[in-house]
């Protein structure tokens, strides 16, 4: 399965070529031309991020202080800034490396191919999905942010959590949630399940001031694609 590489940037003729050019090298390009775009796919968990530091919403250095905490790959800053100070500030922000504009393909290239290399080493990288509007749930560390503040569940919450948004827009019923998290001999009721799900949802709206569950109404429920 190639590597996948998310390419961040504004410059939407800069993110063409670029994802051309990895395909023809093997990747799998992802792209995305500001920071909501590029939360989403990083559901997709790309293995290695291009990311631009002077984009017109939030700037790189923002959004990778933003998704480092729960991103384990490695990030390598594209930008015309070429001051020591701003190198200082991109990697103490969180990026592994630092690339000015213009630079060369095949140097790029190189780049990434020593960090992907130096990244396989160390397989033991979270899983992580998120979601356009920036909550964040770390399922390796069963850990919920939005933004920088965390959102405390419990343990039988975050199962709920996972096995909801790990298959975001499928239908559960509560018997089948039950089930999944309680177990076929456990004591207890669908009643159970509808408790701990308004919990969820009164501890989200609280945090973010949206809805991420949906009810089915003589169904069950589902996560918000």
């Amino acid at each position: 399965m190639p590597d996948r590489i998310l390419i961040v940037d504004d410059e939407t003729m800069l993110t063409k070529l670029l994802s051309e050019h990895l395909r023809e090298c093997g990747y799998d390009p992802l792209v995305a031309n500001d920071s909501g775009s590029a939360l989403i796919q990083l559901q997709k968990n790309p293995d290695l991020i291009l990311l631009d530091i002077n984009m017109p919403d939030v700037d790189g250095l923002e959004l990778c202080r933003h998704i480092r905490d729960h991103v384990s790959c490695p990030i390598l800053f594209l930008t015309a800034r070429i001051t020591e100070q701003d190198k200082v500030n991109g990697l103490g922000s969180g990026g592994d490396d630092y690339i000015t504009k213009p630079f060369s393909l095949k140097e790029l290239t190189a780049r990434i191919a020593a960090h992907l290399r130096r990244d396989k080493r160390d397989q033991n990288r979270a899983s992580v999905l998120t979601t356009a509007d920036g909550l964040i749930v770390n399922l390796t560390e069963r850990r919920v942010f939005y933004g920088e503040d965390e959102i405390v569940f419990s343990k039988k919450e975050f199962d709920l959590i996972e096995a909801l948004i790990t298959y975001r827009g499928q239908i559960f019923d509560k018997e089948r949630l039950y089930e999944n998290v309680w177990g076929l001999d456990a004591e207890g009721g669908n009643h159970v399940v509808k408790e701990h799900i308004r919990r969820i949802r009164s501890k989200l709206r609280e945090a973010t001031g949206r809805e991420y569950i949906e009810t089915i109404w003589g169904v069950g429920y589902r996560w918000k694609k």
